[in-house]
């Protein structure tokens, strides 16, 4: 009789858990489905995203374009002043060496602004594993995001992108590390016999 008390306990506070994750779950899908971004993140990495940021910026001109790492900058800023986009909207940031440190070089910035959601402007077939880092990175800062695929003619990644991905954003959001400084070091190393 102990075992199956002690059985229904524990699933019934198993059962809370999941309960308790779920609705927080929920309501964090909701308040971000109703929040108004107000900037509109471009990963770098194809000159089409930078264009399709401008003409977003045109057709909404109170939203404020961040870059990370895209085009030199003598492009993106022609890219938009031949869109008639005020450069007091456009913010170059290069410290950016892939795509997981898109998100970790900016989300402490985007936090001091205050910004609480933002649009996430990158291909289609990179879609997915933006949403796996921002869904780790900017929301352990409580960022909102929507994201805005750029169409492409290439197929999608793959989901061991980002897995592996998804993996070194968790590691960030512990550590601060995002794996990248590891492969760096490692590079450094002498080659063994």
């Amino acid at each position: 009789m102990p075992n199956v008390r002690r059985r229904n306990h524990r699933l019934t506070i198993a059962s809370l858990l999941l309960l308790t994750a779920g609705l927080w779950l929920g309501q964090w899908q909701i308040r971000g489905r109703l929040s108004s971004p107000t900037v509109a993140l471009v990963l770098g990495g194809d000159a089409k995203r930078e264009e399709f940021a401008a003409q977003f910026a045109i057709e909404n001109p109170d939203i404020d374009v961040w870059i990370s790492s895209g085009a030199n900058p003598e492009y993106s800023t022609w890219v938009f002043q031949e869109s008639q986009v005020s450069l007091e909207r456009l913010h170059l940031d290069y410290r950016a060496v892939d795509t997981v440190t898109n998100f970790t070089t900016l989300v402490d910035d985007f936090e001091q602004l205050g910004i609480t959601s933002v649009y996430l402007i990158t291909s289609d077939y990179h879609m997915r594993r933006a949403n796996t880092i921002a869904a780790i990175v900017l929301g352990s800062r409580g960022i909102h995001y929507k994201p805005l695929p750029v169409a492409s003619e290439r197929p999608p990644e793959s989901l061991i992108r980002s897995l592996r991905d998804g993996g070194r954003s968790i590691l960030w959001v512990f550590t601060g590390k995002t794996g990248s400084e590891l492969a760096q070091l490692s590079s450094k190393l002498p080659a063994l016999p």
